[in-house]
């Protein structure tokens, strides 16, 4: 709230007092128009904001001229051309919507004048250079902020969700388990604004020149999402099939609890990975990595275990989650190709540790 009102007032005081425009509506519209995207968006929304001024303001100018204004036809045939136009370039939703506002307004409400100084395009330009220079503001210091706390969060979450699994396996609670399931249902929020943040921090880093040097770090974390994206997917089917698990006669082993408890410590152990390695902290990084790697083998031992002849289909579907949710941690946070991941989860699987 206080970013938006602050960057619109002073879109306007510069509109005003730089340019010497009386009636600079479009500088605070674009500042808003601009910070009401997401961070990760807003540069190329600003760019689209300008485009979609200029363009509203060049066909309002030539309907007006030929039609004159404040007729019918002229409303219609401004916004029938400008929304054509826009779309026909292949512009977004925000664009279209911009050039078509900007256009109505000058037909409507303020007739183009016949100075040559282009007041809206100016007022544009203003309003969203004002908008990206707040955005910079917020994260100045600690770009990367952010997007390291969504990390923590995201991986909390997930790692919450494993045990509350593990607490209504060990109490065979079937209420329990549906709680987590309901849980589990909601992680995929958390990916998706993992991903926002990842483009937040991409824009934040781009756009200060001191700190582009950590885009490829970003980069790096980049390619975990998909894998965090697929251990989310793996936790929420461990969780269905917990459900089934704990309305079965079948009594539950005691050491499945156990092994998806120390699946959740391998998921904790990848979260302060990951932050530790966008913050630059590569030794720190190094050890998690390495916890995450023995929680997760530990993890998929205790669960191999249980894979005797005889058990229940919801037995096996948790033993398999574990092996998978195992195998997307140590991918996500490890440098080891594919096929040495796979070889060391199989040998973890077939007995104790050499």
């Amino acid at each position: 709230m206080l970013e938006a009102t602050l960057a619109a007032t002073v879109a306007w005081v510069l509109a005003t007092r730089l340019v010497g425009h009386p009636q600079p509506f479009f500088a605070p519209a674009a500042a808003l128009i601009v910070l009401g995207q997401a961070r990760g968006q807003r540069l190329r929304r600003a760019v689209e904001v300008v485009l979609g001024v200029a363009a509203g303001v060049l066909v309002a100018d030539l309907v007006v001229q030929a039609l004159g204004p404040h007729t019918s036809w002229t409303v219609f045939t401004v916004i029938l051309l400008t929304v054509a136009l826009a779309v026909a370039v292949g512009a977004s939703s925000v664009t279209v919507v911009q050039a078509a506002v900007s256009a109505l307004y000058l037909v409507v409400v303020a007739p183009p004048t016949e100075t040559l100084v282009p007041f809206r395009f100016v007022d544009a330009l203003i309003g969203g250079g004002v908008a990206i220079v707040a955005s910079l503001l917020i994260d100045a210091r600690r770009p990367l902020a952010p997007l390291v706390a969504e990390f923590r969060h995201t991986f909390e979450e997930l790692a919450g969700v494993l045990d509350e699994i593990a607490t209504a396996l060990d109490r065979t609670d079937d209420e329990a388990a549906l709680a987590a399931l309901e849980r589990a249902r909601h992680a995929d929020a958390g990916v998706e604004r993992l991903r926002g943040a990842v483009q937040a921090a991409g824009e934040a880093l781009w756009l200060h020149v001191r700190r582009r040097q950590h885009l490829g770090r970003l980069r790096s974390v980049q390619s975990s999402i998909r894998q965090i994206d697929y251990a989310v997917r793996n936790v929420r089917v461990l969780a269905r099939a917990a459900v089934t698990l704990t309305r079965v006669p079948a009594p539950v082993p005691p050491e499945l609890g156990a092994a998806v408890r120390t699946l959740a410590e391998a998921v904790r152990s990848a979260g302060d990975a990951l932050a530790a390695d966008l913050t630059g902290q590569d030794e720190i990084a190094d050890r998690h990595a390495e916890r995450v790697d023995a929680a997760a083998l530990e993890a998929v031992r205790a669960a191999g275990r249980l894979f005797t002849p005889g058990q229940t289909l919801p037995l096996a579907m948790i033993i398999g989650q574990v092996r998978a949710t195992a195998i997307d941690l140590m991918r996500g946070v490890g440098a080891d190709d594919d096929a040495s991941v796979l070889t060391r989860v199989d040998t973890a699987v077939a007995g104790p540790p050499h």
